[in-house]
């Protein structure tokens, strides 16, 4: 049987702790985990801030974001993290955060390079940006998610433009240490073009 309070307090852990990182702030951003051994997920619930998060604050759906569990409205992102459950099995949980280095390179549609050796260790492949003109991934855009795991089925992140990253891990910490790497990354990557500009 699935410890379900203990997975709770561990997305109410990556909340906090994304919201104190300056990586996502006020009510956006949203965080699942998966539901071991069945195809049903924990989601934030819609309009909670990340600083506020408790255990009573996320409620239980299946992968199409269908409401099984609980008090309060699915994340509208919902279908995009049953999708990405549904596709790769290792993941245990998604955050998607909407931090401000992540937008900015994300804005230019090119891949973020893997500037640093930490990325390079940590990350398998340039992270790629798809450029979904919606403020939520639709059914219509799974098939561009689905070729950027084909191609790295280990990928543990992309980047939307104008809306931030989505990062992937066996569990909530491990999925929002994924999306600091991603903005240190994405910071790193901006000072580099600058001072390649500057001629420093």
């Amino acid at each position: 049987m699935p410890d379900l309070h203990s997975i709770k307090q561990d997305l109410v852990l990556a909340c906090k702790r994304a919201y104190h990182r300056g990586i996502q702030t006020g009510s956006g951003g949203n965080v699942s985990a998966r539901i071991p051994g069945e195809d049903k997920m924990i989601v934030k619930a819609s309009g909670s801030s990340f600083e506020d998060s408790m255990i009573d604050g996320f409620v239980i759906t299946d992968f199409d974001g269908n409401l099984l569990e609980g008090d309060g409205k699915p994340t509208r992102e919902a279908l995009l993290h049953g999708y990405i459950y549904r596709i790769c099995p290792h993941v245990g949980a998604v955050v998607h955060v909407h931090s401000p280095y992540a937008i900015g390179w994300a804005s230019t549609r090119k891949k973020l390079p893997r500037v640093t050796w930490h990325s390079k260790l940590k990350i398998c492949a340039d992270i790629p940006t798809l450029n979904i003109p919606s403020p939520m991934v639709r059914k219509e855009d799974f098939p561009l998610v689905k070729e950027i795991f084909d191609q790295h089925p280990d990928l543990p992140a992309f980047l939307l433009v104008d809306h931030g990253v989505v990062a992937l891990g066996k569990d909530p910490i491990n999925a929002e240490h994924t999306a600091e790497l991603i903005e240190e990354t994405a910071q790193v990557a901006f000072l580099n073009a600058l001072a390649k500009k500057l001629q420093l």
